[in-house]
């Protein structure tokens, strides 16, 4: 039985083919072959993949790689994976990640404001929006066991050596855009890092066979 594929918001669509996973080097796809592994290995066995991506403050970088993750994998129509992401402390989701979101064709609502806002990331008109908020990484809205552990910065990685439940553990750091922040390159740096991490992940997801 085949399923159809969920049609991604049209500005999605088009960012996503303006992406270019040929540009990676040979260096960082060694980096990015272990959560291959991993999800080729879920996918072949039927069973659920689980993604949970770790940052220091789950503020920006591990956001921007739930969304995408999530994006991707419904973009190559591969059914059963959950992304999440986490924090070694919760703060607050940086409103400059929405707004970049924003501008590559996602839809986001604040569902909440408060010092932590939640907020509603919608990629496409059927299917459930993600939802993001900053939190620690072991917090009950994330799974427990049975998941990937991606840590996205090098902070987090030594921070926290131990990652419980997790079946493995995989740094994939990217460069903070935090470092931008209140200059006149912020809006660029931080859509710069989402394209990348865009770029990357189209990069595994295209590489799985279900």
């Amino acid at each position: 039985m085949t399923t159809t594929k969920p049609i991604l918001f049209p500005e999605i669509e088009k960012t996503i083919k303006e992406l270019n996973p040929q540009n990676i080097s040979n260096e960082r796809k060694g980096v990015l072959q272990p959560l291959i592994d991993f999800i080729q290995s879920k996918v072949s066995n039927n069973q659920e993949t689980r993604i949970n991506f770790i940052c220091t403050h789950n503020s920006r970088r591990s956001h921007l790689s739930q969304v995408w993750a999530q994006t991707m994998a419904n973009y190559f129509n591969l059914k059963n994976v959950f992304c999440y992401s986490g924090g070694t402390e919760a703060t607050a989701l940086f409103p400059m990640v929405g707004e970049t979101l924003q501008h590559s064709g996602f839809q986001i609502k604040t569902m909440s404001k408060n010092e932590n806002p939640v907020y509603s990331i919608k990629y496409a008109d059927n299917e459930y929006p993600i939802i993001g908020f900053s939190k620690k990484f072991d917090d009950d809205f994330n799974p427990k066991s049975e998941f990937v552990a991606v840590m996205t910065c090098s902070q987090a990685d030594g921070d926290c050596p131990f990652i419980a439940g997790a079946e493995k553990r995989i740094p994939i750091t990217f460069e903070d855009p935090k470092a931008f922040d209140n200059t006149p390159q912020q809006a660029e740096k931080y859509n710069e890092r989402s394209l990348q991490i865009a770029t990357e992940l189209l990069y595994v997801f295209s590489k799985i066979n279900a």
